[in-house]
């Protein structure tokens, strides 16, 4: 992969689509989420590769959809903020208690980002739940410890995001994006 690669991770709710989206205003190259555009398919066309229905499918969907994107972005100068990256796959597989198939641990494996990734932390005061994200607090809680222990385990090094208004933390990670 490539050193101006960096991923926002965390929970469900913690602000990472908000952040992301400040940080294009800001003239940053974004990927978004994977994961809530297959779950807008996935629902309006009648499809079961959802995290509530069939998660294997779904796991599979976002690994198809995130390789392609890393690829894509390869194209891209500068760095490139995405919105989860291939190891929340392992997580989010490791968090429903279903085996992380070998593909998927070598495709993140093998799909580096840079090395200092940035968390985002559960924060009770901006967590909310929609059509598409049905976490309650307790999994939105665990899947931040999961997605921090994943990219742990895979090298990296976590770096968390201030519990702040966007603007902040998009200061936050512009200070810190070295290249």
């Amino acid at each position: 992969m490539s050193d101006h690669f960096f991923v926002v991770t965390g929970g469900p709710g913690a602000g990472k689509t908000s952040l992301i989206t400040e940080l294009a205003h800001r003239g940053f190259h974004t990927i978004p989420e994977s994961g809530r555009a297959i779950i807008r398919e996935e629902m309006q066309s009648g499809g079961d590769a959802l995290p509530w229905a069939d998660r294997m499918a779904y796991s599979e969907r976002m690994l198809e959809r995130d390789l392609r994107a890393c690829e894509d972005a390869q194209a891209l100068s500068g760095p490139v903020i995405f919105d989860r990256g291939i190891p929340d796959i392992m997580g989010y597989l490791t968090l429903c208690g279903l085996s992380v198939p070998p593909h998927v641990a070598a495709a993140a494996k093998a799909a580096r980002y840079n090395a200092r990734i940035f968390l985002a932390p559960y924060w009770d005061e901006i967590f909310t739940q929609d059509t598409e994200r049905k976490q309650g607090q307790t999994e939105a809680e665990a899947t931040c410890a999961v997605m921090r222990e994943t990219y742990i385990a895979l090298g990296y090094e976590v770096t968390e995001l201030p519990r702040a208004d966007i603007a902040t933390r998009a200061d936050f990670v512009c200070a810190r994006l070295a290249i």
